[in-house]
């Protein structure tokens, strides 16, 4: 490991990726992983690796759905998932966290830790994808038109139906005569 990936607010955004890949690793939610045994290259856990993990972790939908329309000739799930959690983690710093950072500054930083635990190809891939995310506008996060974020489901509208107007049908006299009814 790089020791640029061991600094301050560097190693808690590496301890972050360690975390949601340990969460997306095992298919559990991430306060299961915080919860129990959890590893780190680096210990023990900064408070800023919780807050990144677990606010990227509650806007995960919204980051992929995001990642899903930047990614050129690749799907997220494709992606190793060392750099697929480290793009999410950078886009939520990026867009969603409470303390605004400089999108310059977060891709560098991405970048770094790209190099210490990607591929070859990693860095700059990440770089890429991140430039996009940052000269993308405030669409790119939009809510679709009928999601929910508090159902978390799809609201499917229903037509109204129209209203029936009654029909009067006469039935012919041999049908009536036949039933005994009146005419």
């Amino acid at each position: 490991m790089s020791l640029k990936v061991d600094r301050g607010r560097t190693r808690a955004r590496s301890q972050a990726v360690q975390l949601l890949f340990q969460a997306e690793a095992r298919d559990v939610p991430l306060d299961e992983v915080l919860e129990g045994d959890y590893l780190l290259s680096k210990g023990p856990l900064e408070e800023y690796a919780g807050v990144l993990a677990r606010g990227t972790y509650e806007c995960l939908d919204v980051i992929d759905r995001a990642l899903a329309q930047v990614l050129e000739n690749w799907s997220l799930p494709r992606l190793p998932g060392t750099d697929r959690n480290l793009l999410r983690i950078a886009v939520y710093e990026m867009r969603f966290a409470d303390e605004r950072i400089e999108d310059a500054v977060v891709i560098d930083e991405a970048v770094e830790i790209a190099k210490a635990y990607g591929t070859d190809e990693s860095s700059r891939f990440v770089n890429g994808v991140l430039g996009r995310v940052a000269r993308s506008d405030e669409s790119l996060f939009a809510e679709p038109a009928a999601y929910t974020a508090d159902a978390n489901a799809l609201e499917v509208p229903v037509a109204e139906e129209a209203p029936v107007e009654s029909e009067t049908v006469e039935a012919p006299a041999e049908v009536v005569a036949a039933e005994g009814l009146e005419a």
